[in-house]
């Protein structure tokens, strides 16, 4: 999956879609376009609006107002891919720490086969028991 159909799956396909998995790449092609998209929409703020504004421009905002709904989704759907709840987001209210075990499940590689989120987004099958 490249950054193009990652950003098409979770934008138009599955903007709000909460339930299913999101694989890795899906997941962080997606995360990489909305920080590369934030910093030069800040660095236009900054240009355009310099001392107007004091926290966060007007481009900025709009672009996060769109993203925010889809960033949770697709975050949902990778702790899925994990076998965790999309209700482990909340760790983000914990400073330095909950972004760090996100962060540690974010990487990992998703439970071959299904699980309790949906089938396997790669098209593997369990492991025979």
């Amino acid at each position: 999956m490249d950054m193009k159909t990652a950003v098409e799956t979770v934008l138009r396909d599955k903007y709000v879609e909460f339930n299913g998995r999101a694989r890795r790449a899906e997941f962080w092609w997606f995360i990489l376009f909305v920080f590369v998209v934030s910093t030069i929409l800040s660095l236009i703020d900054m240009a355009l609006f310099e001392g107007v504004l004091q926290d966060i421009g007007p481009l900025s905002a709009i672009f996060t107002l769109i993203t925010l709904i889809p960033a949770i989704a697709v975050t949902g759907r990778r702790l899925h891919d994990v076998g965790r709840s999309g209700w482990w987001q909340l760790l983000f209210l914990l400073p330095v720490i909950g972004f760090l075990v996100i962060l540690f499940w974010a990487v990992q590689k998703g439970t071959e086969g299904p699980n309790d989120y949906g089938r396997d987004p790669l098209g593997g099958t369990a492991p025979a028991a």
